[in-house]
C-alpha cells in the first residue's frame, strides 16, 4: 500500500496552482500521485544527451530566486508546455550535450544563500543570476542529482565529496548511501534525484523502507519538520529530481 497521504484537508487547494516537473519514466503509481499535487510536466527528450539521464528535469532546468534557468535546446514542445501555464523562464547560454561536463551545465543546487556546484561547469546564466549568493565549489558537477537542499535548514547527499566540503562550512548535512535507488542503465541512482521538496513537504519517488538509511532521512526530516510524502511503495526511483515551480 502506498503512504502517499494528506493530513490536511487544504492540502489540495494549496497546490492547485502548483507546477510539477518530473521524469516521464517514474513509475505509474508515482505519476498518478504527483497529479495529485499540482499539474505535471512530465519531461521526455531524444537524442540531446544519453538515455538514462534523457528525463531528468536537473539536467535540463535550474530553478534559481531570480528565475527558472532552461537549457536552450530543451525540446519546445516543453518550453510551449511551461509558456502555457504561465511559467517565466529565461534560456542558458549552453546547450546540454551527449557527453560529460555537457550534460551537467545545469545541475547545480541554488539555495535562497548559496550556489552549490562544480563551477568550473555552471552554466554562465546561473552564474549571472547568482552573483549575489555564496558560491560553494565541489567536485561533483551533477551536484543535484547528488544533493537536495532541505528548506535552507539541511541538506542530504549521497556524495561524499559534497558532504565534507559542506561539513567544513558548518551546514547541517545527511549522507545517504546510494544502494538501491534505481537508476536505469546505471548500478544506482542518488537520493537527491529521487527527491523533490516545496515548504514543508519532502516528496520521494520510492519509500524510504527499501533502503538502508530510511531511518536516517525520517528522522532528519522530523528535525526539520518536514512530512514525508512516498509517491509509492517500491524501491527509491532517480528521475533526476522533481521540481516545483
Amino acid at each position: 500500500r502506498a503512504k502517499f497521504h494528506y493530513k490536511h484537508s487544504y492540502f489540495f487547494h494549496y497546490f492547485v496552482k502548483m507546477i510539477i516537473i518530473a521524469d516521464n519514466r517514474i513509475p505509474e503509481r508515482a505519476k498518478e500521485n504527483l497529479r495529485k499535487a499540482g499539474n505535471v510536466i512530465f519531461l521526455k527528450t531524444d537524442g540531446i544527451t544519453y538515455p538514462a539521464i534523457s528525463g531528468h528535469p536537473d539536467i535540463f532546468f535550474c530553478k534559481t530566486g531570480k528565475g527558472l534557468v532552461v537549457a536552450p535546446n530543451l525540446p519546445e514542445n516543453t518550453k510551449q508546455e511551461l509558456r502555457g501555464h504561465s511559467i517565466k523562464f529565461i534560456e542558458g547560454k549552453r546547450p546540454v550535450g551527449k557527453k560529460y561536463p555537457a550534460t551537467a551545465l545545469y545541475n547545480a543546487v541554488v539555495t535562497g544563500k548559496y550556489l552549490i556546484h562544480n563551477l568550473k561547469y555552471t552554466d554562465e546564466k546561473i552564474l549571472e543570476l547568482s552573483n549575489d549568493l555564496i558560491k560553494i565549489d565541489v567536485k561533483q558537477a551533477y551536484t543535484r542529482c547528488n544533493l537536495l537542499p532541505l528548506k535552507e535548514k539541511g541538506f542530504i547527499t549521497s556524495d561524499r565529496g559534497i558532504e565534507k566540503v559542506l561539513l567544513q562550512r558548518g551546514l547541517n548535512v545527511l549522507y545517504v548511501s546510494p544502494e538501491g535507488i534505481m537508476l536505469p542503465g546505471f548500478p544506482n541512482g542518488f537520493f537527491g534525484g529521487a527527491c523533490g521538496s516545496v515548504n514543508d513537504k519532502l516528496f520521494i519517488t520510492g519509500s524510504l523502507d527499501k533502503i538502508k538509511d530510511g531511518d536516517k532521512v525520517k528522522s532528519f526530516a522530523k528535525n526539520l519538520q518536514l512530512e514525508i510524502i512516498e509517491l509509492y511503495d517500491g524501491k527509491l526511483f532517480d528521475g533526476g529530481s522533481i521540481l516545483f515551480i
